[in-house]
């Protein structure tokens, strides 16, 4: 049996959910403080009243009757008020008090019921006006009970803002936040493996999670067991959340996602609860999907060195999460499906059988998944007649789902540039340009420095076409873009996943052809092969220190595919001077065989450069004409 989850007040919710039902409203109760607010505000409310009499009172001085008649025989006295023997009136001119500097118009004073000095009489020789509204007027029952009351408004204002912020900072630190998110329902379609293409063999894996959340009983009666976890491994934007959210849309059930990051707070225990409030949560609404993103953020294998005593966040949220995986059961219906680039440096323990028992990678698609991905891509942007998905799909291998949407999104943001009702396939190609050779740049450059830029990228272009089983050149261009004063671009006519030493030399042959088209024709060597140097240190590395390549170094791998890793703690240091050596040693054999070749073909080199400076960008046919070299591979249909 599974405990219960006892509801909190203010639940803690890092994370978003679709297709879940809505909370219970929770229940309310007075805060506490509100006896001590309560005393506050009629001490307020007093004091406020003192104040309002003092300012109501301040506008009109008493003074004697003896005073006042004087003034009434002077005639300073412009008007009066009389209700009974009370009596408020307004001087002519400013009086003082007697000893004081303060100046005063209005008074008020009260005739003796004993006086018997023809009042009236004297008021109307002295012309003297009697008015029928008080002369002093005082304020209404309502303005004097705002007036008030407006402190103490003020006051428990200031009281509910200042509460919350100091709950706000404590919910903060202690992992509880107020007040709490509602849950997100998912409004019209949810997502489903019909909005996921290019990854068929992946649906296929997880078609058995889906068909557990539709059919619990049918696996329950024969015993079987649902995998405690799925995690899909593979680069970034190849669709991991998206088949994460299909899953949980083709089942129909509720979707929880979080970000593992957002379980880390500075103060430890923090994320082990935020970890039991979102399983709690689940469990409430099951069958559910919980889906957690990066997991490698917590999930990195333990023992490295410990922080903070040994028991850091990081460590306790990530045996919260084992801990509630292992208490799952079959009855439960609870899924947890997470996603990580990096599947080679999580913790062991997490991927044993009973937790992340089922791994699936997830690869870049390949011809035919690009295709389907960008028909997905382009169902909501018009296309006109003469747009060719399977050309573009064909031209860009090793892009991702994310590279093809974005690839999309740029040719709908030319089209609308180039005010045009619909994306051609001239708007795709410039969009594939700027995303593959970055976007152009407004740059003047000298003649001397143009010539020296169009003969280097004349180099990589020429050696490229030299090569047997290079990739084809498809476009050269002496036009800069990003960091780069020129680009040749080189796509293979199909995707490859494997690689010969005579192709990884040949590529490494291309990347030098620039540098050796300087060398060669100018005797000297530019800043501007230092991209093209790091790609070649980049495959000699490799091919060296990972793929076996060498027979000196031999049949092992001397250097770790974990950028990450201490570089000198991969192998001994013998074996990393050989490394060295042996890289060296492939990359001065390929420059020199680059020199020569272009020694060779001098006059090829020189009229595709002179084709370059006249005409600054070359497509594939005009820059194997340029060259005189024959197209022989064609492009698969």
């Amino acid at each position: 049996m599974t405990n219960p989850v006892p509801p909190r007040q203010t639940p803690d919710k890092p994370w978003r959910s679709e297709g879940a039902p809505p909370p219970a409203p929770p229940k309310k109760r007075m805060p506490s403080g509100w006896v001590g607010l309560v005393l506050a505000a009629v001490v307020v409310f007093l004091l406020a009243n003192l104040v309002v009499a003092q300012v109501t009172k301040g506008n009109e001085k008493a003074i004697s009757y003896t005073e006042f008649s004087k003034q009434v025989g002077a005639g300073n006295v412009a008007k009066i008020y009389s209700k009974g023997d009370a009596i408020q009136g307004e001087f002519k001119t400013s009086q003082s008090l007697s000893g004081g500097t303060e100046k005063y118009v209005k008074f008020t004073t009260q005739r003796p019921s004993f006086a018997d000095d023809k009042l009236w009489s004297e008021l109307t020789k002295k012309n003297v006006t009697v008015t029928a509204e008080p002369v002093v007027q005082e304020h209404s029952f309502l303005t004097n009970l705002m007036l008030s009351l407006a402190p103490m408004v003020l006051l428990v204002a200031l009281w509910v803002f200042i509460s919350r912020r100091v709950g706000s900072a404590m919910g903060g630190m202690l992992g509880r936040k107020a007040p709490p998110r509602p849950v997100e329902l998912l409004e019209g379609r949810r997502t489903s493996f019909a909005d996921v293409a290019g990854i068929d063999e992946v649906k296929g894996e997880l078609d058995d999670v889906v068909d557990f959340l539709k059919h619990p009983d049918a696996y329950r009666r024969m015993g079987a067991r649902m995998p405690g976890g799925v995690l899909l491994a593979g680069p970034p934007g190849t669709g991991k959340t998206l088949l994460a959210r299909a899953v949980a849309g083709e089942a129909g059930v509720p979707f929880f996602s979080a970000s593992a990051s957002e379980f880390i707070e500075m103060i430890v225990g923090v994320g082990a609860s935020r970890v039991r409030e979102l399983f709690g949560e689940a469990r409430k609404v099951a069958p559910a999907i919980i889906f957690i993103d990066e997991i490698d953020t917590i999930g990195r294998m333990r023992g490295g060195g410990a922080a903070m005593g040994g028991h850091d966040e990081r460590e306790q949220t990530l045996n919260q999460i084992l801990t509630e995986m292992d208490g799952f059961t079959g009855s439960e219906g609870v899924v947890v499906v997470a996603a990580t680039n990096r599947a080679d440096v999580l913790d062991p323990a997490l991927t044993r059988p009973g937790r992340f028992d089922r791994i699936v990678n997830v690869s870049p698609p390949d011809r035919g998944g690009r295709e389907a991905i960008l028909r997905i891509h382009t169902r909501e942007i018009p296309l006109a007649n003469d747009v060719d998905l399977t050309h573009v799909a064909r031209t860009t291998p090793g892009m991702t789902g994310a590279d093809l949407a974005n690839l999309a999104n740029e040719a709908a943001l030319l089209a609308v540039k180039r005010q045009r009702s619909y994306v051609t396939q001239s708007d795709l190609s410039d969009a594939l340009e700027k995303v593959q050779l970055g976007a152009e740049r407004p740059l003047v450059m000298p003649p001397e420095e143009r010539r020296r830029t169009a003969y280097h990228e004349s180099g990589h272009a020429l050696l490229g076409m030299l090569q047997p089983g290079a990739d084809p050149v498809r476009k050269v261009t002496i036009v800069p873009r990003g960091r780069a004063l020129g680009v040749t671009l080189s796509t293979p006519e199909a995707d490859k996943y494997a690689y010969t030493e005579e192709y990884l030399r040949g590529r490494i042959i291309g990347a030098l052809g620039g540098m050796a088209a300087e060398q060669v024709v100018y005797g000297v060597v530019t800043t501007g092969s230092e991209s093209d140097l790091e790609q070649v240190t980049s495959i000699a590395r490799g091919m060296v220190g990972r793929w076996g390549m060498s027979e000196r170094v031999g049949r092992l791998t001397a250097i770790p595919s974990d950028a990450q890793q201490a570089y000198g703690l991969s192998a001994a240091p013998v074996t990393l001077d050989r490394v060295d050596s042996e890289m060296r040693r492939i990359v001065d054999e390929c420059y020199d065989k680059a020199c020569s070749l272009l020694r060779e073909h001098h006059d090829r080199l020189d009229a595709l450069a002179e084709a370059l400076l006249e005409n600054e960008t070359l497509e594939e046919q005009a820059a194997y004409r340029a060259a005189g070299i024959p197209r022989l591979a064609k492009d698969e249909s």
